[in-house]
């Protein structure tokens, strides 16, 4: 059994199953689970934080026991925290919990789930 290389990358973002909306996450969620396979595919550690905009998380608690969790060489911000302005509160947050939690973590923002690795890569040195 081999083993899991060491994690330096943390993605932050909404977890498409508990947002509220008419809308289906599957699409989402398959997409964030594919741009993560990315990480393994190039020998890369990864962990997510992924939270609900339904109530049922603590996200300023979630967001630092994750941070704190870690040495983190990179953290990534998905796209559906920082594109709707009903959230911008909650996004500047997030930057500012990194910048106390994790400030020698670069801080990378992707564009579509796909692109996650291709956002860390360009703060590590991995192959891109």
């Amino acid at each position: 059994m081999g083993t899991s290389p060491a994690l330096r990358v943390l993605v932050i973002g909404l977890d498409p199953q508990r947002v509220p909306g008419p809308w289906d996450p599957a699409p989402v969620a398959d997409a964030i689970a594919a741009g993560l396979d990315r990480f393994a595919e190039n020998g890369v550690g990864v962990h997510t934080c992924l939270f609900g905009l339904d109530g049922s998380d603590d996200i300023p608690a979630l967001l630092t026991s994750a941070l704190r969790s870690h040495p983190w060489e990179c953290v990534i911000v998905g796209g559906g925290l920082r594109t709707d302005a009903d959230l911008l509160p909650l996004f500047e947050q997030t930057i500012n919990l990194i910048r106390r939690h994790a400030p020698a973590a670069a801080i990378a923002f992707n564009t579509t789930p796909s692109n996650t690795y291709d956002a860390a890569a360009r703060w590590l040195d991995t192959p891109a």
